[in-house]
This record gives structure tokens, sequence and C-alpha cells, in this order.
């Protein structure tokens, strides 16, 4: 289709909420499916609930009003819901009412409270009077106490209850205008604590227009979704529907990590077009995707975007799960790895095209083993349809402040738009200039012969040593003093030290051989204990912190080369209290040389900075 407007009478709007009216007042679409939730079981099929375009809007307009009679215009509002439809109405009530707020973890909620200074929460009744009770308890942190008892709670029993009594006018529309904020998204976390980015209401409706039109999306696309509606390229499917005409089937991520057929079962029952998957669950889905189970045939064919998101992106994983799923009809030509970012609302570009036509792996080129996340225009062609321009320069060093030199960053010597720096490395190959995305700077490991090196690569091919029994995606690679260290979660028990050693021994001899990296440290611990953000990132920083400050679950640590046991005094101080301490041998508690034990000395003398 590849256009802009689908109709000339129903022109694109400045904000994403006002298409739902849009679409509610046509015939064709008030009857039509805008979200179905799918409800957890493995007789899902049977256990669903639609809402269609007519009844999203009533129930929206239903919530915006009543809202506005506890607040005012302008508040800022903290939703605390699990995904679902139920959060998907308030999402789309509060921008008509106007701002909203996701939920995230403890922490992440104090830290929101105290930058976003909201009006009112949102939450389920049954959680309101648990607030309530921790509120009055005398064992509760003050300072948090102190700012839930300042929030006006608002149960969404009573804003969806009570109905507004008239239909929605975009004439009377007084919600969030274009310019205005109508979201604090915060970013993922991977590279530190995570920040809140203000989005504007016009901002996100371009930016959803701009991935309706990359990946061809219309009212009869088929969307199926389990990412979690709080996470930003969760929370833009659902934007993405509603300025498509779409009809969006979601279910919840703690569904498809349990079963993650699921996600392969609501493809085929509802003949998905388009589906957003991240990168490191492919291989869950090819390793526990019960292709043999199940009563409902897999059948992939009607699968027109599989849109790969979480660079980097390898093209092994890929082509495995292509290899796997061919047989049920998935067409490898449907693959869109992508490139996002939360600073962008989101989208930023993707290497599809759609005009492939091919039963076999699209012929596009690799780097180090990577797929592009994006197909950038010809420097000699002005594509009209691009309104986006992505530029790969050299990294420079200056010291504005961050909001300055994250969002207002201009190329050298050069009258220029402002450009967001995304803190990703990249490079731009071939005459069709595919981009590839290769990393984060932060994470950037230097080497002592002024080499760098990616973690992702040795946490890779660290885990290719043993996948039966390291958890794919749950390792983390940081370095400490001058060493590397490598942290490895475990799928299942093993008491017997000779084979949790000779594991920790086969990992540096694997990453020594292909990535030509010397391990200083491999350290095995339970499942769970290293970081993660709500989208499934690693947090090396906060992995190194946590190791660092003994708050690991160890089950196996393994030191090698000559600053072995230097090593192990700075990773563990002095507490020594994790599980694998008491079960290693006299070998590791010797000094090496004579000269490891000045350096000790010296490090008790000098600060030592990590």
């Amino acid at each position: 289709m590849n256009q802009k407007n689908y109709d000339p009478c129903l022109p694109d709007q400045p904000v994403v909420y006002l298409y739902l009216p849009l679409w509610a007042n046509l015939p064709a679409f008030r009857s039509k499916p805008a979200f179905t939730g799918a409800e957890d079981g493995s007789n899902h099929a049977t256990k669903t609930l639609t809402v269609t375009y007519a009844q999203l809007n009533d129930s929206v307009q239903s919530i915006s009003s009543q809202l506005l009679i506890p607040l005012q215009r302008g508040d800022t509002v903290v939703i605390l819901r699990s995904p679902g439809l139920e959060l998907v109405d308030i999402i789309f009530g509060c921008q008509r009412a106007d701002p909203s707020f996701p939920k995230q973890n403890y922490l992440h909620l104090v830290r929101a409270l105290s930058q976003t200074k909201p009006k009112a929460a949102i939450a389920h009744r049954y959680y309101i009077t648990k607030v309530q009770q921790y509120i009055s308890s005398p064992f509760n942190d003050k300072k948090l106490a102190q700012m839930l008892q300042n929030l006006k709670w608002v149960s969404t029993d009573d804003i969806k209850d009570n109905k507004a009594g008239f239909k929605f006018s975009s004439s009377l529309y007084n919600g969030c205008k274009p310019d205005e904020v109508y979201l604090v998204q915060y970013t993922s976390g991977a590279t530190g604590i995570p920040k809140p980015v203000l989005v504007s209401a016009g901002s996100a409706a371009h930016n959803v227009r701009m991935a309706r039109n990359s990946y061809d999306l219309h009212p009869n696309s088929i969307i199926v979704s389990w990412l979690p509606q709080y996470h930003d390229c969760g929370l833009m499917f659902l934007l993405l529907t509603i300025v498509s005409g779409a009809t969006c089937v979601l279910t919840s991520p703690g569904a498809f990590v349990n079963g993650p057929r699921l996600w392969l079962e609501l493809i085929s029952e509802f003949s998905a077009t388009c589906t957003p998957v991240q990168s490191f669950a492919l291989p869950l889905v090819v390793k526990r995707g019960g292709i043999g189970k199940g009563t409902l045939p897999i059948t992939l064919w009607s699968l027109r975007n599989l849109i790969v998101i979480n660079e980097p992106i390898y093209r092994d994983s890929i082509e495995e799960f292509v290899d796997v799923f061919k047989p049920f009809g998935l067409n490898p030509s449907c693959i869109s790895p992508s490139y996002r970012l939360a600073e962008n609302c989101t989208f930023v570009s993707t290497a599809w095209r759609g005009n492939e036509d091919s039963t076999s792996f699209p012929n596009i080129p690799t780097h180090n083993k990577l797929l592009p996340s994006a197909r950038l225009a010809p420097w000699c062609v002005k594509n009209e349809e691009e309104d986006m321009d992505i530029i790969v320069v050299n990294e420079e060093t200056c010291e504005p402040k961050l909001t300055r030199e994250v969002f207002q960053g201009r190329l050298s010597n050069k009258v220029s738009r402002r450009f967001v720096r995304t803190g990703d490395r990249g490079i731009v190959i071939g005459k069709e200039r595919f981009l590839f995305v290769t990393g984060r700077c932060s994470d950037t490991i230097k080497l002592h012969n002024n080499l760098e090196i990616h973690p992702h690569y040795i946490e890779t091919t660290a885990y290719n040593s043993c996948p039966k029994f390291l958890r794919g995606g749950c390792l983390a690679v940081f370095k400490v003093s001058n060493a590397i260290v490598l942290v490895a979660e475990t799928q299942r028990s093993e008491k017997d030290m000779t084979v949790l050693r000779s594991i920790c021994e086969g990992i540096k001899k694997k990453v020594s051989e292909e990535e030509k990296i010397e391990l200083g440290l491999v350290v095995l611990v339970k499942s769970g204990s290293v970081p993660k953000t709500t989208s499934g990132k690693i947090q090396r920083w906060a992995a190194k912190n946590k190791l660092v400050g003994g708050k690991m679950s160890v089950v196996m640590e393994v030191r090698f080369g000559h600053f072995s046991n230097f090593l192990s005094e700075r990773v563990h101080g002095n507490n020594g209290k994790d599980e694998g301490r008491e079960r290693r041998g006299q070998e590791e508690r010797k000094v090496a040389t004579e000269g490891l034990k000045k350096i000790i000395q010296n490090k008790n003398k000098e600060p030592f900075t990590l």
C-alpha cells in the first residue's frame, strides 16, 4: 500500500487518540475488534475477550470524563496496573484527560514518584487497599509512604463502571495538544539508571505513522503481541494499532515465557500479519516452542512482518528460527530486523522494505555475525517517504549538560538539524546502505592492545560452549580492574564441583579460541541473579555492582591468569558470603607469585578505582 493516508476523506490526526472516534463512527469499523485479550492457559482459544472500536471509544470517553472529576487537565497520573485490556483502556483514556505513567518495580516507583510528582494514581481497588495498609504500617519506608499518601487514589472499578452518557466529538476535544507531554517514557536501564523521557502527543503520533508506513500496516492488518504495554515497544504497538485501524491480539509476557507455543498458536488462530519479538526470545521459541505438542496446528503463512527488536541481531539465531518454522508456512522474507530507541518515541528504522518475494532467507549482508537493523536511503537520492535522518559519526569528546548532549547534537562544522545521540555504535555497509548496530558505546570493552570488543560477542560465545547448562540471554561481561569478568546463570542444579569447574574452564577456552579474549574470572550463579531491564536486556553495569558488592548467588567461580587472586579480592572484599565460597579448594587461595603480593600491598596503600 505504502501511502500515508488510506482515504483522502480520513486525514491523519495530530494526536493518536483522535483516531479512535474517527474509526468508531465509521459503520465498517464500529463492530470491528480493536483489541483482543488472550488469557493465560493451554485452552486460551476459548478464553478471549474482545473490545471493538466503538466499545473502546466509549470506554475511553467514560474514563477520561471520570478522571476529570478529581483531577485537572495537565495533572500527571501514574498507572499501577498489569498488562491487559483494562490497561489499554486506561492508557487511551488518560490522554483525553491527560498524561499517563507505567508501573515498574519498587525502586523505579520511588524514582518515578520523585521525578514526575504525579497528582493521582490509578489502580485496582484491591491494590489501593494494600497501599493504604502499607501507609499505616509502622514498618513502612517513611519517604515512600509519604509520597503514596499524597496521591489521589482512583479505582479502576469506579472509572470503568461510570458511564459518561454522551458521545465523544473531536470538536469538543480538550485533551493533550500535539506539543504537550502525554507520556513520561523511561529508558530501559541497559547502560545506567533508567532516565525519564518526556514524549509529546504530536511526537508519538508522528513516530507511529512512520512505523505504519515502514511496515505497510493498514486496516486489514492483524497484530499479535506479548510485549508488556508499559514497555516502550509494547506501548507503540497499541498506538500503531489505532493509527492503522488494525486489530491487535494481546497476551501477557508471563504467558509467553511459561509457554512460547502460545505466541505461535495466536498467530495461527488469528491469521496474524504482523508480530514483534525480541531477538533473544527466538532461540527460546526454537527450544521450548513445543512444535510437536498442542491441539491447534501451527500455520505461519499469514505473517508479513516478523519484527525483530533488541539489537544486536545475530544472523545465526534468525536463520535457525527460519529453518525450524519454514515447514510451518513461515516466509523468510517476512523477517523485519528493526532499530528502536525510547528517546525517539521508539521507532527509528527497519531493514525490511516489503519488496522481497523469496522462499529463502533474504540475501542481505552480514557484518561480524550480525544482521542490519536499518536500510538507509542513498546519499544521492532524496526519498520523500523518509522523514528521519540517521547519521553515523565519529565519537567526539565533549562535556555539555546531559540533556543537551543527548538531544541537541549537531554535525561538526555544518549547520544542520539537531540529532539525538543514540549511544549506540554502528556501521553502514554496501550500496544499499545497510546499518548494523554493533553495540552500546558505554558497554564497549577496551583491550590491552588498544582494540575494542562489544561484550555480547563474548557472552554469545560463552553460552555456545555449554548451552544445555547455561541460560541463554542471561550472561554478562564487564571489566573489573584490568581483567574481563563473565557472569553466567545456570539453568539446572549441579553439585559436583569437578563438573562446575570444567564448565568454567570450557567457557574460558571457547572464548579464547573464537574471540581471542582471555577471561580473568568466570562466575556461575543461580537463575535470576543477572539483572535485566523490563524488556529483557542485560544490565551489565548493575551485574558488575552486584558482583563487586558480594550480592550474587554464586555457584562456582574460577579465576585465571596473573591477576587471579588480586581480582578475587576486589570482587569479594571481606564479606565472602556467597554460597560457593566454602567449596573452593585451597589451591584457589594461594598467591601465585611474589610480584602479585606486591600488587596487593600497593593496592592497600593507594586509592583504587574500578
